[in-house]
């Protein structure tokens, strides 16, 4: 039975309501179209730069590991380097001078793996790969010392490549990791994932997002070192494109997103508003009903 709600629940749902109505004067958007500007992208409809871009999970699947690269000392090295017998692999495909999430993926990754007694280059390898052609092996270089310097550990095992022979694209497309470039903005739309691979080669996980649970991470790598694969449920998809204040279109999408969240608050506001006329009735139904008298009365 549903229990009536005290004059203290009757004030809170009515603060819960005039702060609805406060809120709702301001628009669902960071940074957002003002009036005059470019209308707001329907529901569901992401941006033209975004289309094509995300992950399709392929699990068990073998990458190529004659996929040859280019390693921090400027020579070429091929992906099965890094492949030893008993050690999992995390691979990131980012890219070093990226303006947006890039960073925040690694910083990410690099918390998780500090809480994780095990070190790369022992129990496990990373290899973190450029998508962009255009970046030399001195940055990966630069961006390694950077990394290494925050993880405060030694971490033999983690290697920092760039790109070549257009070999990072064929590789994105065999894990289902699809990005695409704007050469408008000279930047690269990406999502926000790492993976992690069986010690064959084989890719075994896939963890979205840009803060990994230490946890997740640990049983990702243990299962893959015994050649387990573990499909994704809890798959939030973070895109890393750069605002583009001409276009305004990165806001645009990030606002839609907003109005999800505010339709769903619009429904849990209205199941308390349900529930209190529904507990006022059923209270001046109990005050009125035959033998139940009120206390104080005869």
């Amino acid at each position: 039975m549903l229990r009536p709600f005290s004059p203290a629940g009757l004030r809170l749902s009515l603060l819960l309501v005039v702060a609805s109505c406060a809120f709702a004067q301001y628009p669902g958007r960071v940074g957002g179209p003002l009036p005059g500007e470019p209308p707001v992208l329907p529901p569901g409809v992401i941006p033209r730069e975004l289309e094509g871009v995300g992950i399709d999970e392929h699990l068990g699947r073998n990458i190529d590991l004659n996929l040859t690269f280019i390693g921090e000392d400027g020579y070429p090295v091929p992906l099965r380097s890094f492949f030893h017998q008993g050690r999992p692999v995390i691979l990131d495909l980012i890219y070093y001078n990226c303006p947006m999430l890039c960073t925040l993926i690694l910083n990410g990754q690099t918390e998780a793996m500090k809480e994780i007694p095990w070190t790369p280059g022992d129990q496990y390898e990373i290899v973190t790969i450029s998508i962009n052609p255009q970046e030399a092996f001195d940055v990966a270089r630069q961006k390694k010392a950077v990394y290494l310097s925050d993880y405060d550990k030694p971490a033999p095992g983690w290697h920092f490549l760039t790109d070549t022979q257009n070999h990072a694209k064929q590789l994105a497309e065999e894990i289902g990791y699809h990005y695409r470039y704007d050469p408008r903005q000279d930047q690269y739309a990406h999502p926000s994932a790492i993976m992690v691979l069986t010690p064959e080669g084989k890719i075994a996980r896939y963890l979205y997002g840009v803060r990994f649970r230490s946890r997740d991470l640990r049983f990702a790598l243990a299962e893959a070192s015994e050649g387990r694969m573990t499909l994704t449920v809890d798959k939030i998809l973070l895109f890393c494109y750069h605002y583009d204040p001409q276009a305004n279109r990165y806001v645009l999408f990030a606002a839609n997103l907003m109005r999800t969240g505010g339709a769903l608050s619009v429904l849990i506001l209205g199941f308390f508003i349900w529930r209190l006329f529904k507990g006022e009735r059923l209270r001046a139904a109990q005050s009125h009903a035959p033998g139940i008298h009120r206390e104080g009365t005869t």
